[in-house]
């Protein structure tokens, strides 16, 4: 069986070239924010927009905020997204909702140790884990760095991606320290918050297939079945 290659995730896109970019030069899954608060929030129209252009194969991914699943499902199937990233602490209801209306959820924890890994056991074995510890305003990781390693004991339970601080310079390092089988970018490739600098982002990917961590299974992708 092939091992997956480390998933690159390049999140608060804002505009369909930039997706299409982004997608060119190595990312394999799109973020878009739906948070209102967020610089790079977008409405329901203009995610749809964006979404509509990208490939087959390539996660489109929804960011959420304490939002309601049903508003989320609804959000979802306007734009037609496949993935929803979710920060906030979602019941067991609402992961059998996401479920049933074909989603892909991808669960953010801001935990490390002990805590971590009992958050993640708790967790369906079909959700994604994203690890984000930087600390700030907004919900994410907020272009702060941490110590990744603090999240490495996870890798022997499930795979996981890691957000907050990532950049060109230190992505290598980070997965080295952590085992993550998946990054998730956003301010570090940035020129301004929203605008992504196309040479920062392919620094990251080549960064990133440089690195010579290997993947343990996809996160925001949705997970395959064996046939």
């Amino acid at each position: 069986m092939k091992t997956p290659r480390l998933e690159i995730k390049v999140c608060g896109l804002t505009t369909p070239a930039a997706a299409i970019a982004c997608i060119a030069v190595g990312a394999d899954a799109i973020g878009m924010v739906f948070h209102p608060a967020s610089p790079r929030h977008l409405l329901s129209a203009q995610a749809q927009e964006l979404a509509a252009g990208l490939p087959l194969g390539v996660a489109k991914v929804g960011v959420f905020v304490d939002q309601s699943a049903d508003e989320i499902v609804r959000i979802a199937a306007q734009v037609g997204l496949d993935t929803v990233q979710l920060h906030g602490a979602p019941s067991a209801s609402d992961y059998d909702v996401f479920a049933r209306h074909g989603l892909h959820v991808v669960q953010v924890l801001r935990s490390t140790g002990s805590k971590l890994l009992a958050e993640a056991r708790a967790l369906p074995p079909t959700v994604g884990l994203l690890v984000e510890c930087g600390h700030g305003t907004l919900p994410g990781g907020n272009g702060a760095a941490w110590n990744w390693g603090e999240a490495a004991a996870l890798r022997e339970i499930r795979p996981f991606a890691i957000a907050g601080g990532l950049d060109p310079a230190n992505v290598a390092l980070a997965l080295a320290a952590s085992g993550a089988s998946a990054v998730d970018v956003s301010t570090g490739v940035e020129t301004s918050p929203g605008v992504k600098n196309l040479g920062k982002v392919t620094a990251f990917v080549i960064a990133v297939h440089a690195s010579g961590a290997a993947s343990r299974g996809r996160v925001f992708h949705p997970i395959r079945k064996a046939s």
